[in-house]
């Protein structure tokens, strides 16, 4: 017995030291949360198929706008919204209309060209894994239907208490075609690397709304009238213009080309016109601005819409003061109680959101219904 006791503790020291250094080499210290890829026998669209209660209302979508085939031959990257996403944007509407006296809406009925603009968001060109994504800015994105740019980015989260330690998760943004990554709208997946036989699929966290944050003001917003500047023509003049003119790069001009993506900027020195005389007089009850791609503090705060038959008398149609937009990219349809044909409109801006600078991507004066 003394022989075995002396034996155990010449042992234990031996024993206790090699657990150590099997512990440390297991973990090093840390939580090492390096995902494994799973994969799927079949395509992706098979793979949604395969997990009933989770992807109902994805499904729902890609059957109507015609996606199917898409998943199940394309090379494709799939973040995949689960039903809770398009809970939570489903609910948001319905509250809305709810107090508008509307009736609810549901995926079947909505909007076909919205739900299919926002589906595509999700349905990336290419296999994209986390290993892809792992550039320090990210990778740019592209939507297979309609080329749309997204992106993404991987980051870790913390474990164990250790910053970073954790498992990674993609950042995936709508880039709402800006450079500028305050204007994104981002969002993160819970579930990453799920291969199929013709792509990847990573799930998009439960907490997303589906359609990002356009889902409830695609669905409500009500297309204006026709623009009279197109139906009719005429001549576009401003108090002050851009320093290289009118025709410059952010001229004028670029406040009535139809195109958002580009904008008028100027000084605007206490007061900015802008001006339009129709080739003959019009009833316009309608107006619409378009916020420019970046700066916010840019914007319009305050203003008049005004009327006017010989370019010096005019009638103000409409007052709007304390105005913000909440996006980049977004058209306002403003209405006011006009009968009266006009030659001239013009909205008239006194004040921006902040600072002196003026920026606008579009303005319409559009006919009444």
């Amino acid at each position: 017995m003394k022989k075995l006791k002396k034996y155990m503790s010449a042992l234990t020291p031996v024993l206790i030291a090699a657990l150590l250094q099997t512990a440390c080499k297991k973990d090093g210290g840390y939580h090492d949360a390096t995902g494994t890829n799973s994969k799927f026998a079949g395509n992706t669209y098979e793979y949604l198929k395969s997990k009933p209660g989770v992807y109902d209302s994805l499904l729902a979508v890609v059957n109507r706008m015609g996606l199917q085939q898409t998943l199940m031959d394309s090379n494709v990257t799939l973040f995949a919204v689960t039903n809770p996403s398009f809970q939570l944007a489903i609910n948001n509407l319905n509250t809305l209309r709810r107090q508008s006296d509307k009736d609810p809406l549901f995926l079947a009925k909505i909007d076909g060209v919205q739900l299919d603009t926002m589906v595509s968001y999700y349905i990336i060109r290419g296999k994209r894994t986390t290993d892809s994504l792992l550039l320090q800015d990210g990778l740019d994105l592209f939507s297979v239907r309609f080329g749309y740019p997204m992106h993404g980015k991987v980051s870790k989260i913390s474990a164990s208490g250790l910053t970073g330690g954790g498992p990674d998760l993609i950042e995936f943004s709508n880039t709402k075609r800006s450079k500028f990554i305050r204007n994104w709208s981002t969002t993160t997946t819970g579930s990453n690397n799920i291969s199929t036989k013709n792509g990847i699929v990573h799930v998009v966290s439960p907490d997303h709304i589906f359609g990002f944050d356009e889902f409830v003001s695609r669905l409500t917003f009500v297309p204006p009238p026709p623009n009279l500047m197109t139906l009719i023509g005429g001549k576009l003049t401003v108090l002050r213009d851009n320093n290289g003119g009118p025709d410059n790069g952010e001229g004028s001009k670029k406040v009535i080309d139809g195109d958002d993506h580009t904008k008028f900027l100027a000084e605007l020195q206490g007061r900015l016109w802008m001006q339009f005389e129709l080739n003959e007089p019009a009833v316009s009850g309608v107006y619409t601005l378009t916020s420019a791609n970046d700066a916010p503090e840019r914007d319009p705060r305050a203003w008049t819409y005004e009327g006017s038959n010989d370019g010096k008398t005019w009638t103000e149609l409409d007052r709007r003061s304390n105005f913000f937009f909440e996006e980049r990219y977004q058209t306002k349809v403003f209405r006011c109680p006009n009968a009266t044909a006009y030659k001239f409109y013009r909205v008239d801006i006194s004040e921006l959101r902040d600072g002196g600078l003026f920026q606008l991507a579009e303005w319409t004066i559009n006919k009444v219904k």
